[in-house]
């Protein structure tokens, strides 16, 4: 077998071939290793989305605390701080020690039969003093009946029939008294207490049992006779300086309804709607006709009312800077925080007569806050370009980038309390409004009717009204079934 060498020109050929084919399979490999890198990218950006939601709780997000569930980690501490108090009363507390009574209403004498000493009967003999001790007691409750009788009478003179007048209140053959009906309203709206529960007090307390129909005709009665003083609370909350509004969802007829307040530190309204949005806000008839500032959670609903200044919730704000700093590690969002609560307390230790902070601070807050931003976004830069744009609306963004765009673009509304100090630094106060009747919903479950929802409504803020004023809640209730509603002054709003 004869061998011949390859000449020049063939090793020249296949050396040129097999270049050609390592640069191929180069080129292949450097573009499976890039699609892989956008795969892991693609994918690690998923898991950290993932992990977020997980670490989504009430602490650090606007959740409510019942979607934390029983086994859920807390993942955060509270945003409060100790304020190193000791437990128990505090300096210059109120005590409320129970003190004897001057004027007691009954005396009970406890005589001496005998000498303790010889046995000597000492009935009869006079006593040199007395040792007193009292004890405070609730007497025996019982249902009393009182029957009005409208007497008849035939004139001599012309033998015409006349009846006395009922009072205005009696107008049944058998009904029950306005304090049955307090009782029953205060029970199932002020304490959350379900109906039939109601008709079980009543037969522990006064051995007396009134229908569920009696304690539903009740409550329907209380919302009748406080409707001028709902009225009334609404016309001032539309002429209140500062106005604070939330909504939370309720159960209704089986279905998501939702419960939306308006409130001041001394007034309250609300209102059950099936929307959540403008439809349900406008039917509420308070901030159409708002000319003052409104401080609420950026839902975006409420930009849609033009003629009011608004101002958003920072505790909401600390909340989530709170969770971005924890779960994405961006230190910017710890930044904000310091900031934001350096500037509440700026405004704190302002003197009473200053209605701002003076032109130096406002010029340094602004400025270290548009810093702190600029620096959010140049962390994000990357994966914010890196998002999937999608073919109609605005692209996805993770949440760091979300808030940064929000505290970018609403920056006046994020720092109104330091331009304005009648406005505050959260919308507390309007969260504080909407927990009780939250408390409704998980005491007594949903409501079955709409109607009864909305009396509910009307009734819970007719009673927080009159305890922001330091109203008896009893009295309250018994002075509208009366005919004479609580009313706060305007003078005081």
């Amino acid at each position: 077998m004869n061998f011949s060498p390859p000449t020049d020109e063939e090793i020249h050929t296949a050396f040129v071939q097999g270049e050609a084919v390592v640069v191929a399979l180069f080129h292949e490999v450097a573009t499976q290793m890039r699609a892989l890198a956008q795969q892991l990218a693609k994918q690690g950006a998923i898991l950290q989305e993932l992990q977020a939601c997980l670490a989504k709780t009430s602490r650090n997000r606007s959740k409510p605390p019942s979607s934390d569930g029983y086994g859920k980690v807390k993942r955060t501490e509270s945003l409060r701080k100790s304020g190193g108090k000791s437990p128990g009363g505090q300096p210059g507390h109120a005590g409320h020690t129970l003190m004897a009574s001057e004027h007691p209403d009954h005396i009970a004498t406890h005589a001496v039969l005998s000498c303790a000493h010889c046995q000597a009967s000492l009935v009869g003999i006079e006593s040199v003093g007395y040792e007193e001790r009292q004890v405070f007691d609730i007497p025996a409750i019982r249902v009393t009946v009182t029957a009005h009788r409208a007497e008849i009478t035939v004139c001599p003179e012309c033998g015409h029939q006349n009846k006395g007048t009922f009072p205005d209140a009696v107008t049944q053959a058998v009904q029950y008294g306005p304090a049955v009906q307090t009782w029953a309203s205060y029970f199932t709206n002020h304490h959350h207490i379900p109906v039939e529960r109601t008709t079980e007090i009543f037969v522990d307390l006064v051995q007396h049992r009134v229908s569920e129909a009696t304690v539903l005709q009740a409550s329907e009665a209380l919302c009748r006779c406080i409707a001028p003083a709902t009225d009334a609370v609404k016309a001032m909350l539309r002429n209140a300086e500062v106005l604070h509004v939330d909504e939370s969802g309720l159960r209704v007829e089986g279905k998501l309804h939702w419960l939306h307040v308006a409130s001041t530190e001394s007034l309250t309204s609300y209102e059950v709607h099936a929307k959540r949005g403008q439809e349900a806000m406008n039917e509420a008839g308070i901030l159409g006709a708002f000319s003052g500032t409104v401080v609420h959670d950026h839902w975006k609903p409420y930009f849609t009312y033009g003629e009011c200044e608004h101002a958003l919730c920072n505790a909401h704000h600390l909340r989530e800077l709170c969770f971005i700093d924890k779960q994405y590690h961006q230190s910017w969002a710890k930044d904000m925080v310091e900031l934001l609560l350096e500037i509440k307390a700026a405004v704190a230790a302002m003197p009473a007569p200053a209605l701002c902070l003076p032109s130096p601070d406002l010029e340094a807050f602004v400025k270290r806050y548009a810093a702190v931003v600029q620096a959010g976004f140049e962390v994000n830069s990357e994966s914010a370009a890196a998002r999937e744009v999608k073919k109609r609306g605005r692209p996805k963004q993770p949440p760091p980038v979300n808030l940064l765009i929000r505290l970018r673009d609403f920056q006046d509304e994020v720092l109104r309390f330091m331009y304005d100090f009648r406005v505050p630094f959260d919308n507390n106060q309007g969260e504080r409004d909407i927990r009780m009747v939250k408390v409704k919903q998980k005491v007594s479950g949903g409501f079955r009717t709409l109607e009864g929802a909305k009396r509910f409504g009307r009734i819970r803020g007719y009673i927080s009204t009159a305890r922001k004023n330091a109203k008896n809640i009893f009295e309250a209730l018994r002075d509208a079934f009366d005919g004479h509603p609580f009313i706060p002054s305007p003078a005081i709003h």
